[in-house]
């Protein structure tokens, strides 16, 4: 017995992807060697409704195979529908699932997006290039501290940053700064321009006493360390005028027991919430034996979590004429990342969308979310993100580490392709074309120094990752295949993101060595005749070429072995990739007729290619090198 629903073709199931409430899609099974069934249903729920049973007419048959059909209406408020397939054989009952044939106890469903049809995103987002900033170690432009701290370790620009409680003293206090600063970010901006970019992420900037800035100690005022309201108003007005949005890391999960609300040291000016019951700040945490025993964040009592439940804190941060997400939206910020957004509720995120987009409704709103957040489970509740009153973007991170198994050879090229079309399955267009598509970032190894094969950092100590570094055969390996990764990163739907240092090939493993000095006085060094970065310049450039490789729609072509080809497609316009995830090179048949496709002109590559392909029967033979991508204009 053969049973097939292949959700990613529209034979199967049309339209593809997520849906808009009342919309209708038909499902179609195929049925092979199955004999005369009883009956063919399929079976669907809501995660808060009951299941649903319909039963599905023959309709044909194709190559031998009875094809069973029907159409289902989708609710008319924005959830995620689940259905399976059941059929009654000879040989008894069996169901059809995510994962294939199995019995009913078994089943995976398949999943249905449902979302608001009204739900939008920034057109303006979609087509970025971005540009992750960890702003104590971008730009140091005099070499000289700005603030007056005395409870901080200077370091001397590209030491490697302190890891162990030792360096510090004793405790692990996160306090070794290198004078990064937005001064320094300003006087980059022609850097940036150059390169291509048009958005700035920006790790936390606010007042507060590590160098990450996670612990917030005033949502109010920008830290000393870097500046102050006016010179981040004028780093917005400067990168305004080269075409740079700039996007703020808003921690509202938790703030810093050393800040204005919590005050646990005196620090501040005010009566915080640990040091009286009174404070103003009491009702923004949650206190188990006041003062001392209080909800943290995964137990940090450094990170005090908040209550979000508190309409003063909400006011304060959300809804005021004020408040601190309009704030910093009307003094430049074109939108705001959400950290551990996963651990904010629902509630929470629909006001502060409603707050943000009530002052700038083109401001984007990007969550922190590791896993597919279509269906993101949290604290026992099934997130409501892509609804369309909570979200603009996620970390695409299911796709970075999709593209970091494919380039290793962990998984083959169908896989991949599974995980690509899964995101494209689940995800709302609006958000789909807004995924924010980081590599590297300021809490997971650089890119180059996973691509070199290197062990995890779960497999070295600390000490090891520290004085771990490539050269030689091994960092050439590593470049060519991160040249491959940003290709594709490049070519794909969502937004690409380039972490400060990515494009010059800076190495690192995890918090805090990704998050080391950009080498200016090195460039050269680091990257020798430019290599990388111009390779990074011009897939940039390519990008922007054309709206096809952000807002184009994705076909796959060829993913067999290690290769993998597909179309991206907008108007008229059509390009073909060709990407190649291992070390050997791979003569491919690549069959495009069904795209229109006679011609093949070559338009970036990395490495010596037949540049002009001709055939009326859209049938090509292509070369596919060694860790490399190929991209071809089609006629």
């Amino acid at each position: 017995m053969v049973l097939e629903h292949i959700t990613d073709e529209e034979f199967y199931r049309y339209p593809f992807g997520a849906l808009t409430c009342g919309m209708k899609v038909r499902l179609r099974l195929s049925v092979k060697d199955a004999g005369f069934p009883a009956y063919v249903r399929v079976i669907y729920k809501t995660d808060s409704g009951t299941e649903i049973y319909a039963d599905m007419p023959y309709v044909f048959s194709v190559q031998g195979a009875s094809i069973y059909e029907k159409e289902l209406e989708m609710p008319d408020t924005a959830c995620l529908v689940w259905y399976y397939f059941e059929l009654a054989t000879d040989a008894g009952v069996v169901c059809c699932g995510n994962g294939g044939m199995c019995e009913k106890e078994n089943v995976h469903a398949f999943q249905i997006t449902v979302y608001n049809e009204d739900y939008k995103t920034p057109d303006w987002f979609k087509t970025a290039v971005a540009y992750q900033i960890f702003p104590d170690r971008f730009c140091n432009p005099d070499g000289e501290f700005l603030g007056n701290r005395t409870d901080i370790i200077k370091r001397n620009w590209g030491d490697t940053p302190f890891y162990s409680a030792e360096q510090f003293g004793g405790g692990y206090k996160s306090n070794d700064f290198f004078g990064g600063n937005l001064e320094g970010i300003i006087s980059k901006l022609p850097y940036l321009e150059d390169m291509g970019i048009t958005v700035i992420y920006l790790n936390p900037i606010f007042k507060a006493a590590s160098n990450h800035k996670y612990d917030t100690g005033s949502y109010e005022e920008i830290d000393p360390m870097f500046g102050d309201e006016e010179t981040f108003s004028r780093l917005c007005s400067e990168a305004k005028k080269r075409g740079i949005r700039i996007i703020l890391d808003g921690v509202f999960n938790h703030t810093g027991d050393d800040s204005l609300y919590f005050n646990k040291y005196g620090s501040y000016d005010s009566v915080g919430a640990y040091q009286s019951k009174e404070s103003p700040y009491f009702t923004w945490f949650n206190f188990i034996d006041h003062p001392d025993k209080y909800e943290s964040w995964w137990g940090m009592t450094t990170l005090p979590q908040v209550n979000e439940e508190s309409k003063e804190l909400r006011e304060y941060l959300l809804s005021g004429e004020n408040s601190i997400v309009k704030k910093w939206i009307r003094l430049g910020a074109s939108g705001w990342r959400l950290d551990v957004v996963d651990e904010l509720p629902d509630f929470f995120v629909k006001e502060l969308r409603s707050a943000v987009k009530s002052v700038n409704p083109e401001a984007v709103i990007i969550g922190e979310v590791w896993e597919d957040a279509s269906n993101k489970v949290a604290y026992g509740k099934r997130r409501e993100y892509f609804n369309g009153d909570e979200l603009d973007s996620v970390m695409n991170y299911p796709f970075r580490n999709a593209l970091i198994d494919a380039m290793l050879c962990r998984i083959d090229a169908d896989e991949f392709n599974r995980r690509i079309m899964s995101i494209k399955e689940n995800y709302p267009t609006p958000a789909y074309y807004s995924t924010l598509n980081m590599i590297s970032s300021h809490d997971v190894e650089r890119i180059v120094t996973l691509m070199s094969g290197a062990p995890t950092r779960h497999e070295i100590d600390r000490h090891q990752q520290a004085e771990f570094s490539l050269s030689g055969e091994s960092l050439e390996l590593a470049l060519k295949r991160t040249r491959a990764v940003y290709a594709i990163a490049m070519t794909m739907p969502g937004v690409p993101c380039i972490f400060y240092g990515d494009e010059l090939g800076v190495q690192g493993y995890g918090d805090p060595f990704c998050r080391s000095c950009f080498p200016w006085e090195k460039m050269d060094e680091v990257d020798p005749d430019s290599r990388m970065r111009n390779y990074i310049k011009q897939l940039i450039a390519l990008r922007k070429s054309s709206r096809a490789f952000s807002v184009g729609e994705l076909h796959n072509a060829y993913s067999v072995g290690n290769t993998y080809c597909y179309v991206r497609s907008y108007n008229d316009e059509k390009y073909v990739v060709v990407a190649n995830f291992d070390g050997k090179r791979h003569d491919i048949r690549l069959d495009v007729a069904r795209f229109g496709i006679t011609e093949l002109n070559a338009v970036f590559s990395d490495g010596d290619i037949r540049t002009h392909h001709k055939s009326d029967a859209g049938m090509f033979f292509v070369d596919a090198l060694p860790y490399s991508v190929a991209v071809y204009k089609c006629n």
